[in-house]
């Protein structure tokens, strides 16, 4: 179970990032957030966690309140909150299987964590994961080695050696190509609801969303806009949360029917090389 309620965040000199956010997570669901640059996603995800500290507000997570934490507390509650980073946050000259370990970091003794020791159990979960997210093979690879997809497999793999209750994922896709987008986006999916841990997921790609979300989240200007299915982000929606735009295309191509997968990275693929 999870709960925002009245959550805001100003920044010193007056700038509002988020101005009373409220949202419940009640049961494994894939939830995504979307929104122009500037809209607050990131420094939403960035209070839930306390790594950007929050102004007001409550954060619950299974009924802990996370903004009254202390070190030790929030410690704690950071290991049941897994997140996966645009930017990877990889150590690159450890290797692939250090790297997702180190999502154990919280659960080990200091001088195990120094020096990367960690048990049977660990070490062969770890292995399972890095076969679900296909690098085996990569095992012992430098994560400086790897493609960005690649990178990100790690990243997702890692955040789950927490398990963790909750899923949390700053714009995975965000530098990466359509193709691999998809299958990233696609991975995250299938391992939440495999776990049955609810996700709360930045995107900028709304046909992305609208493809893989149980439920969308529009924010503007540090508000929410819109809460609701895929099927109900309609071109109205998207300009109350954008602005005006024609949104047939994004509307129409949003790759929901089950060649839409392929359908929408060829159109995508397209406009791409047109442009």
């Amino acid at each position: 179970m999870f709960i925002i309620k009245g959550l805001s965040k100003t920044y010193p000199g007056g700038v509002t990032a988020l101005e009373e956010i409220n949202l419940e997570i009640l049961e494994p669901q894939v939830v995504m957030v979307i929104g122009s640059s500037g809209a607050g996603k990131s420094t939403l995800i960035r209070c839930i966690n306390r790594l950007i500290e929050p102004t007001t507000g409550s954060v619950q997570l299974n009924e802990v309140e996370i903004t009254t934490l202390g070190k030790t507390g929030l410690r704690k509650a950071r290991r049941r909150m897994g997140m996966i980073f645009q930017e990877y946050n990889l150590v690159d000259r450890l290797t692939v299987m250090e790297n997702v370990l180190s999502g154990r970091l919280g659960y080990v003794s200091f001088l195990q964590a120094y020096r990367r020791k960690y048990g049977p159990e660990d070490i062969s979960a770890a292995y399972e994961l890095l076969d679900r997210v296909g690098l085996t093979e990569n095992c012992n690879s430098r994560a400086d080695a790897l493609s960005g997809g690649q990178r990100q497999r790690v990243g997702i793999a890692r955040a789950l050696m927490q398990r963790p209750d909750l899923l949390l994922v700053d714009e995975p896709t965000a530098s990466l190509d359509p193709k691999t987008s998809r299958q990233i986006m696609r991975l995250i999916v299938e391992l939440a609801s495999e776990r049955g841990t609810p996700a709360l997921i930045n995107i900028h790609d709304v046909a992305l969303a609208r493809s893989f979300a149980d439920r969308i989240i529009g924010l503007a200007r540090g508000r929410v806009a819109f809460d609701g299915t895929a099927a109900e982000v309609s071109d109205q929606v998207l300009t109350e949360i954008y602005g005006e735009e024609d949104w047939s295309a994004t509307i129409k191509n949003d790759g929901s029917d089950s060649s839409g997968d392929e359908n929408l990275l060829s159109k995508i693929e397209k406009e791409s090389s047109a442009g």
